[in-house]
């Protein structure tokens, strides 16, 4: 049975029993403590947590996933895998455990004729939790399970919580029997990997408190509302469905495996290092692929890192199967191939993912070209200063910099005879995570816990009425203080504001939120922003100006219309501005991202080389084109599937609902879908100047502009300083690039000159200082202070030249000059000298010591700086006494 047919089931099933079939979230997780989607629960967390109203009693869906917590398991056991697919049902205060229970039994247990998964009723095994008789009692009167393969665990197994206050409850799951073949008898209590967990039911009928830990917690009473919440792995199911080992070798993920097995010419199933590798292949690039899918493209921080990572694991592993050629044009199109049945995006969106998928795998093919450059050039110093080992700090600095593996460093350094100081590496890399998990910590202690929005999001929905109005009257529903509600809020606390109908615009889309005020009797309030915490709610955090608020009282929004005007403006230049990209470079130039605020914007747009001056200025042109020709701004509400046909554009990574506003202009010349405020006419941008463009990823270009009067300004101080530059230089305006040109020439051969001159007259000072050594200890020493110097170049040079004139002498030069206020310091060795005992590395160190720098080198030639000009003497005569004393 393919994947795809088994979700159709599951979905129809459901829908059968009358249940909203409700489409999949995006990975990108709209929860702010999480970056992906990582269970199927996530997008319904307001519907359990009774924070939003559930707009349906019964749901089912079949929801996208990423979990990377265990990346290093993907491959060596049959179920780990980064993207996966959770099927789900939910019941929101409408059937409960019976309900549940009788349906997945119905559901796994009916004949594939009858619709059903046709599991044999002898497979099944479940767990329920250790108190819970009433669910024991039903599987045994629903399904008729023998009590025998009814098994019941703990809080650690068998009981669901958020790890915060609010609702928890028990779970039942259901195992799968894989036969002797996999593990020992005895059911999911004694193993668990011939008992395969296959369906979760999550009974959500508990409020638990004082939480401290994943099984400590109070259990304090029954929820009024009592919640369904179920998960069962699509692809553990696929797998048993299909007879195959684990979930890589279903139809959906094997074609990618099969295809790295050709272009490795190696076998799978012949050699475990080599199946764990075509594994993680195949894994992924199906994640990678469905994660360029959902907007997110690869960069060094957040999401961008996570996709980053798994493309460059897809690539080492490729290596290490002996392919170090570019793959993915073969792999991603494999993954294509495989998925696009469930999510035909993949086909109809491949110019673009395909676009971010080639463009990694070549920078990161370059980069370990340029890694393998500098490692071995780090394996020659190791050789040469006699070590056997690779310095940890050195195969970190590869890593963490260069995106160099370690695994690949080990091999190198294998390769050449050397060990690599793994303890010193691990040493680094524990306290980077560490750093990293605190960082998390610290972001996630600053979120607030969203159940304090669930009464204010119970009231309904908060209108926003400033697509027609500025200001509105209104009253306050609900006010938070530090977190928490509150009744009152007075001069000089800054409080959160929730009213049931606003005009002040809450950041999305792109667009900053609104400034402007909220006034009442007796009281003042300034608008520091304006947010969506959940959705349908929006929330203004104000500074109480003046006066005292309390829940309950009048209330008048007020926008700043200057602003307003401003920031629709900008915002409606940014959907010229994409319409003009896609006119002058085609279809390819999506969007990526945007921001816009009064009197500028930017935009994010796939594309994978820098635009032309001629470009650039094309784009500005057809926009402001757009400008005076004075094109009508419209807007409709539609239904998502309408816009999509009309041709409109929208934001990948963005959610939208099933009813959308789209915005025309000029017709279907720009067609976006969009929530923000717009003009009403084109002609009320006045200008669109670009001031940047530049790269902001692999295939990702940002273009910057100013809009209106601030484009105008920029304008008028650029024509300012070109004719201060034509009466400066006496030079027309058409002519003065060629004279900036000429003069820069001029300059270039000026210092050419300067610099030759400079370097005949320390040519002249070697003779003397090389008479100027006199005995020290068992050397001859030249240990001088140059005084101003124009860069570290000069002394290193005057060391050399001073060192062979005293070549057949055991003689040590020492020089130290300042440069832009800093001492700089050399140290330079001849043959005899490093006999006797002296080494240039360990004097530079002394001498750098002593300037409060540091610095080091090789026995033959050394050289440092610090920070302390006023300590040269001091530092020479430092140098002079360990000579002396060796």
């Amino acid at each position: 049975m393919k994947t795809a047919e088994i979700a159709n089931r599951y979905l129809d099933f459901f829908r059968s029993k009358d249940h909203e079939i409700v489409p999949s979230a995006s990975l990108v997780s709209d929860d702010p403590s999480i970056m992906f989607t990582i269970a199927g629960m996530v997008p319904f967390i307001p519907y359990l947590t009774g924070v939003v109203p559930a707009p349906y009693k019964a749901a089912a869906d079949l929801q996208k996933c990423i979990r990377t917590n265990d990346i290093e398991e993907v491959g060596k056991t049959a179920r780990h895998g980064t993207f996966f697919q959770m099927m789900g049902n939910w019941s929101f205060g409408d059937y409960f455990k019976e309900g549940a229970i009788s349906y997945a039994w119905e559901l796994l247990t009916s004949s594939e004729a009858d619709g059903g998964l046709g599991f044999d009723e002898k497979d099944l095994w479940v767990t329920v939790y250790e108190d819970d008789d009433e669910a024991e009692q039903l599987w045994r009167s629903v399904a008729g399970l023998p009590a025998n393969r009814i098994q019941r665990l703990g809080r650690e197994d068998n009981y669901w919580t958020t790890g915060q206050p609010g609702p928890a409850g028990p779970c039942s799951e259901i195992y799968f029997d894989r036969g002797p073949k996999y593990g020992q008898d005895g059911g999911p209590a004694v193993d668990d990997n011939r008992f395969l967990e296959i369906w979760n039911l999550v009974f959500m009928q508990y409020a638990i408190d004082n939480v401290r830990g994943k099984t400590e917690f109070d259990i304090v009473g029954e929820l009024p509302q009592k919640n369904i919440d179920t998960g069962m792995g699509l692809e553990r199911v696929a797998f048993l469905k299909q007879g195959v080992e684990n979930m890589y070798e279903t139809d959906q993920v094997r074609p990618v495996l099969d295809r790295a097995v050709e272009l490795s010419g190696r076998t799978y199933g012949k050699n475990h290092e080599d199946d764990v590798r075509f594994r993680v292949i195949a894994d992924h690039v199906r994640s990678s692929l469905m994660l360029l899918s959902d907007g997110v493209t690869p960069s060094n921080e957040g999401r961008g890192y996570i996709l980053r990572r798994l493309m460059r694991r897809t690539v080492r592993s490729m290596r290490l199967l002996g392919v170090e050629e570019a793959t993915f044009p073969e792999l991603f199109a494999a993954s294509r191939d495989a998925m696009k049945a469930g999510y035909p995006e993949l086909e109809t969106d491949w110019q673009r993912l395909s676009s971010y998928a080639f463009a990694e795998e070549e920078t990161f093919l370059r980069t370990l070209t340029a890694g393998s450059t500098i490692l071995d050039t780090a394996v020659e110093k190791t050789k040469t200063a006699g070590s056997d080992k690779l310095a940890g700090d050195q195969a970190f600095l590869l890593h963490d910099t260069y995106g160099f593996p370690i695994d690949l460093t080990l091999e190198i350094a294998e390769e050449a005879g050397l060990g690599v100081d793994r303890d010193g590496f691990d040493s680094l890399m524990k306290a980077q995570r560490e750093r990293a998990k605190e960082d998390a910590r610290s972001r996630k202690r600053q979120i607030a816990d969203l159940s304090v929005y669930r009464e204010f999001r119970g009231a309904g929905e908060t209108s926003f009425l400033g697509y027609d109005a500025l200001q509105t009257e209104t009253r306050v529903l609900g006010l938070i203080v530090d977190g928490v509600p509150a009744d009152r809020a007075t001069a000089g606390q800054v409080a959160e504001v929730i009213l049931p109908e606003t005009t002040l615009y809450a950041e999305s889309g792109g667009q900053v939120a609104d400034k402007g005020a909220i006034v009442g009797n007796g009281f003042e309030l300034d608008v520091l922003d304006v947010q969506r915490p959940v959705p349908g709610l929006i929330s203004h955090t104000v500074t109480v100006h003046s006066g005292e608020v309390a829940v309950g009282d009048a209330a008048t929004t007020i926008v700043d219309g200057e602003n307003r005007r401003r920031a629709q403006a900008a915002h409606s230049a940014t959907h010229l501005v994409h319409a003009a990209l896609r006119d002058t470079l085609g279809s390819g130039a999506t969007q990526a991202g945007s921001l816009n605020r009064a009197g500028y914007m930017r935009f994010d747009f796939a594309w994978g080389q820098a635009l032309s001056a001629e470009t650039k200025t094309e784009i500005e042109e057809i926009a402001n084109n757009a400008i005076s020709d004075n094109l009508e701004v419209s807007t409709r509400i539609m239904s998502l599937d309408d816009a999509k046909a009309a041709g409109a554009m929208a934001l990948f990574g963005e959610k939208y609902g099933e009813t959308v506003r789209m915005v025309d202009i000029g017709g279907p010349w720009s067609r976006e879908l969009c929530g923000g405020t717009h003009v009403g006419r084109s002609s009320e941008i006045g200008l669109i100047s670009l001031t940047g463009e530049s790269s902001v990823g692999a295939s990702n270009r940002r273009v910057e502009a100013l809009v209106g009067i601030d484009a105008f300004r920029e304008l008028t101080t650029e024509r300012r300083l070109v004719n201060e530059l034509t009466s400066a230089l006496k030079t027309p305006k058409d002519k003065l690039a060629e004279r900036i040109a000429e003069l820069s020439a001029n300059l270039k051969r000026a210092e050419k000159q300067i610099a030759q001159f400079e370097a005949k007259e320390l040519q002249q000072r070697v003779p003397s200082l090389a008479a100027s050594a006199t005995t020290v200890g068992r050397v001859q020493l030249v240990a001088e202070s140059l005084g101003e110097i124009g860069s570290a170049d000069d002394v290193r040079a005057l060391v050399t030249q001073v060192r062979e004139r005293l070549a057949s002498e055991p003689a040590v030069v020492a020089l130290v000059g300042v440069a832009g206020g800093r001492p700089i310091v050399a140290v330079g060795t001849t043959e005899r000298a490093r006999e006797a005992g002296v080494q240039a590395g360990a004097l530079v160190k002394i001498a750098t010591g002593v300037l409060g720098g540091g610095g080091g080198g090789k026995p033959d030639f050394a050289q440092g700086g610090g920070q302390d000009a006023s300590k040269v003497d001091a530092a020479l005569e430092a140098v002079r006494t360990a000579i002396e004393a060796a």
